[in-house]
């Protein structure tokens, strides 16, 4: 179980340093309007519950009291979903990581290593094992904003309902929403001008306009 920081982190009033999403409004109540900000496959149960599930590739039925539920199936942009929806609604301050991992994505490894490590200056997730672990589309404020604000229970593989109902019981009232005004962040366009062929990192090739594939392990992964 990984523990948010509390207090003295950095300021959010001008998080521009990463291209792509950009914060570009605050609210004093804590959940921004018209939350969730960004669409995926998960349903709200109770938006005031202090934790959601994330069930990464398996399918299963909303359980009672918990904020959001759903899965996870991509280690890019289904991280980035994770997180806008995250920073968005401050009553969040505890994720539980369960369900049958994806192969050759590994969101959930993902999902722990962003939030353990962080991202570097290109934007890849720090010791992820998936096959393209990038956020794009996310500040790197933002990203340390997520990181601040929630505690992530690792139960990669329960999928007993039952148990996962437990484990929201435990959490759905624990601690106070976090210190700081919930975001909003909103989509900045912009030109790509990715060559046909391109390495970005590591062995990761843009083999066409949002389309890019692992070179070691042969995955490829388009952008929709």
């Amino acid at each position: 179980m990984t523990s948010p920081s509390h207090g003295g982190g950095p300021e959010f009033e001008s998080p521009r340093a990463h291209s792509g999403l950009e914060i570009v409004a605050m609210f004093e109540d804590t959940i921004v309007k018209d939350w969730p900000s960004v669409r995926g496959d998960h349903t709200v149960v109770d938006p005031v519950s202090h934790i959601c599930v994330v069930t990464l590739a398996s399918d299963m039925e909303p359980l009672e009291n918990v904020c959001m539920m759903g899965s996870c199936k991509t280690e890019n942009l289904g991280i980035e979903k994770i997180i806008a929806n995250t920073i968005s609604n401050i009553n969040i301050r505890y994720i539980l990581i369960c369900g049958q991992e994806s192969r050759g994505h590994l969101s959930g490894n993902t999902l722990l290593a962003v939030h353990e490590n962080g991202i570097d200056e290109h934007g890849r997730i720090i010791s992820s094992q998936g096959a393209i672990p990038f956020i794009e589309n996310i500040p790197t404020h933002a990203v340390e904003r997520f990181r601040q604000q929630v505690e992530l229970i690792d139960k990669r593989g329960l999928v007993d309902a039952k148990k996962i109902q437990a484990i929201v019981e435990e959490y759905r009232s624990k601690g106070e929403p976090f210190s700081q005004p919930p975001l909003i962040l909103e989509s900045a366009k912009k030109k790509k001008t990715h060559s046909p062929v391109q390495e970005i990192a590591h062995g990761d090739m843009m083999i066409a306009q949002d389309i890019l594939m692992d070179s070691a392990s042969g995955v490829i992964f388009v952008e929709v």
